[in-house]
């Protein structure tokens, strides 16, 4: 037989619970009160006595469903705020420690996770000129080199969906740029196809054959574009100029 709670341990707002009446078969309220609640239990009024006769009133919050349920994710425009916070003082991702890499990781997933944009190559959206913000590619941030001989301007990535162009553009100090065909593979996945080099912006070579790979969009919307490579580098790139065109 399970021994039955003494009731001198608990005590309820409205009165105690008698212990001639333990040993009975309890109706629910009394059954309530065992538990320390009163027969006109609110949720919010809760008084337990401890052992030396203090008795200390606290605020219990019931429900029938754990806490956790009742939790709603960040929506996506706090998402975006943790996500540019996390890589402002990063230097485009030169900086970044391998637990800055894995932070910046994890946001970028769970606004990949709430992508309302299921066919970027489809949407307006992704024409114009993007800001390189943030990435992994060792040889965009060129991390192997001295800090003076990196790229130290803006990096830009421009797209054209009508014509499936695209093109990359450094800044300060090189002024390099290249320009690419896209091959769609699915609706946010596409082959890349580098075609020209420019050298400090104004000498064009030819690219080696070799000068490909592929790209996925993982997450879009007006300002921000998350894409993953083939290599599994991330890049976050931001809106800066939507009316811009890659030159045919």
């Amino acid at each position: 037989m399970a021994a039955s709670v003494p009731a001198s341990l608990w005590t309820t707002v409205h009165g105690s619970v008698s212990s001639s009446r333990t040993n009975r078969a309890a109706p629910a309220t009394l059954r309530s009160a065992k538990l320390g609640f009163s027969q006109n239990f609110r949720p919010n009024d809760v008084e337990l006595q401890k052992g030396n006769g203090r008795v200390e009133k606290w605020r219990a919050n019931v429900s029938f469903f754990p806490s956790f349920l009742q939790k709603k994710g960040k929506d996506k425009d706090a998402l975006k705020d943790e996500l540019f916070e996390a890589i402002a003082p990063l230097d485009r991702g030169a900086e970044a420690t391998e637990d800055d890499k894995q932070r910046v990781d994890e946001i970028a997933r769970e606004l990949e996770s709430v992508n309302t944009v299921k066919e970027p190559l489809k949407s307006d959206l992704l024409n114009g000129k993007w800001e390189l913000l943030y990435t992994t590619s060792r040889s965009i941030l060129a991390s192997q080199r001295p800090k003076f001989l990196r790229p130290n301007g803006k990096i830009y990535q421009a797209i054209n969906v009508d014509t499936l162009r695209a093109q990359n553009m450094e800044t300060w100090p090189y002024f390099n740029q290249v320009t690419a065909n896209l091959v769609p593979i699915n609706s946010k996945r596409v082959a890349v196809r580098f075609d020209t080099f420019k050298i400090l912006g104004l000498i064009p070579i030819k690219a080696p054959g070799r000068g490909r790979g592929e790209l996925e969009i993982t997450y879009i919307d007006e300002d921000l574009r998350i894409s993953r490579g083939d290599k599994g580098n991330l890049f976050i790139l931001k809106m800066v100029d939507p009316s811009y065109r890659v030159p045919v």
